[in-house]
């Protein structure tokens, strides 16, 4: 039965994409953000869907909005949700793998969510600034010391990884365990492209378990200042179920590691492209913050998220009708003519940058914003005062998603010597 559903499962991914091909041959631009060569700069694409109206519907019958007051109306109305509600609800994609509460509404979403929120309080911001100092310089240490490097596999994904790790209390000896199957259940929030991809994701999901039951239980004999231990005592205070908590740990641990890694390789990629910024950031290392709302604007992580109308509503004049699908870009609300100057310019320096929707927004906005917005200043920040000569040795490759929207390798060099 298993193998059946597995050809049944190819089959219909084959014909989804077969048909998302040829509607992009005919034109249809959310289907094109979903192939090559459009996939790999976006930009373009998302331009000519904002011109053909601020929520375009899709020959497959959804709809995307693409403006930056609609895609912000749409997520913080209470009407929608991140999956239908009603006894004629269809399943749908979000049920691929528990990610906790990004995949879940009220009430199940704020009684998780409260549960995660201590961890990401200021006092911890300003706990976990000290370790991402050291974990940063320790990996530019080896980096810089090569001359050339892979600013992704050197830099970009160790960090957040090492951090992420630290805050739930992995174990050191597992920390390559978890990068693995971070990135497997990472590529899950593109969907399965196979039969065999879908094996992966779900193994990886099942191996993520396994790794956190044996946690749980280390931390229910030896509690220690980590999540793990607070979700281990809120399991058995009745607060939370144990598959509910190895749902969050699997969130914290994609959200924590996907955002973050992008972010730093999207912005080096940027900076480095605009040399004019770069050296502004060289000059004045101050500027990470806000270079980092910039790249959140410019070229964000995720590209996009999606709700269902649950109960009829007009936004902005856009009558929505319960049951019906709304993708929102991301990507093309940030580069908005409407609410930014100068959209497709790259500017550290610009006043209104943290106006993004890179975080999403209403009762959805992440949870980890403060911590991602940490992790990529004291990155920036470091690469900037320690290798200020540093420019790219090759092309950087992006990953082959959508969802996401990141590198997969960037060489670069120092320029010393």
């Amino acid at each position: 039965m298993q193998v059946l559903n597995s050809l049944r499962t190819d089959a219909r991914l084959r014909m989804f994409q077969a048909m998302t091909w040829a509607a992009a041959q005919r034109g249809d631009h959310a289907s094109r953000l979903m192939h090559h060569p459009w996939r790999a700069n976006p930009y373009p694409t998302h331009r000519r869907l904002r011109a053909q109206g601020a929520l375009v519907r899709s020959r497959f019958g959804f709809r995307t909005a693409t403006s930056h007051a609609l895609v912000q109306g749409i997520l913080r109305d209470r009407s929608l949700g991140v999956r239908p509600e009603g006894p004629t609800a269809e399943p749908t994609g979000v049920d691929l793998i528990d990610l906790s509460f990004l995949t879940r509404n009220p009430p199940e979403h704020t009684r998780l969510r409260a549960l995660a929120r201590p961890a990401f309080t200021p006092r911890m911001m300003e706990r976990y600034a000290v370790e991402i100092e050291k974990i940063t310089h320790d990996l530019l240490d080896r980096a810089l010391a090569k001359g050339r490097f892979d600013l992704m596999a050197d830099f970009a994904q160790p960090l957040p990884i090492a951090v992420i790790t630290r805050l739930l209390g992995v174990p050191d000896d597992d920390h390559a365990a978890f990068v693995e199957i971070g990135a497997a259940i990472g590529s899950s929030l593109d969907g399965p492209r196979s039969a065999r991809h879908l094996r992966r994701i779900q193994d990886a999901s099942d191996r993520l378990d396994a790794l956190f039951d044996h946690l749980m239980r280390l931390r229910r004999a030896d509690p220690r200042e980590d999540v793990v231990s607070s979700l281990t005592a809120a399991t058995d205070a009745g607060e939370i179920t144990p598959r509910e908590m190895a749902a969050m740990c699997r969130l914290l641990l994609v959200a924590g590691f996907e955002t973050t890694v992008n972010l730093i390789g999207n912005g080096t990629a940027a900076l480095l492209r605009h040399r004019d910024q770069w050296d502004l950031l060289t000059a004045d290392p101050g500027l990470a913050g806000n270079t980092v709302e910039e790249v959140l604007r410019y070229d964000p992580p995720v590209q996009m998220t999606s709700r269902w109308v649950n109960r009829d509503t007009s936004i902005m004049g856009h009558e929505l009708r319960r049951g019906s699908y709304i993708l929102c870009s991301i990507g093309a609300a940030g580069r908005d003519p409407d609410r930014f100057a100068d959209p497709d310019r790259f500017d550290i320096t610009r006043t209104d940058a943290s106006d993004h929707l890179a975080f999403s927004g209403g009762i959805h906005y992440c949870l980890g914003a403060p911590l991602a917005r940490l992790e990529g200043r004291i990155a920036l920040h470091a690469l900037a005062t320690r290798a200020p000569r540093l420019r790219p040795a090759g092309r950087p490759v992006h990953r082959p998603t959508t969802t996401l929207r990141g590198l997969a390798a960037f060489p670069v060099t120092t320029g010393e010597g």
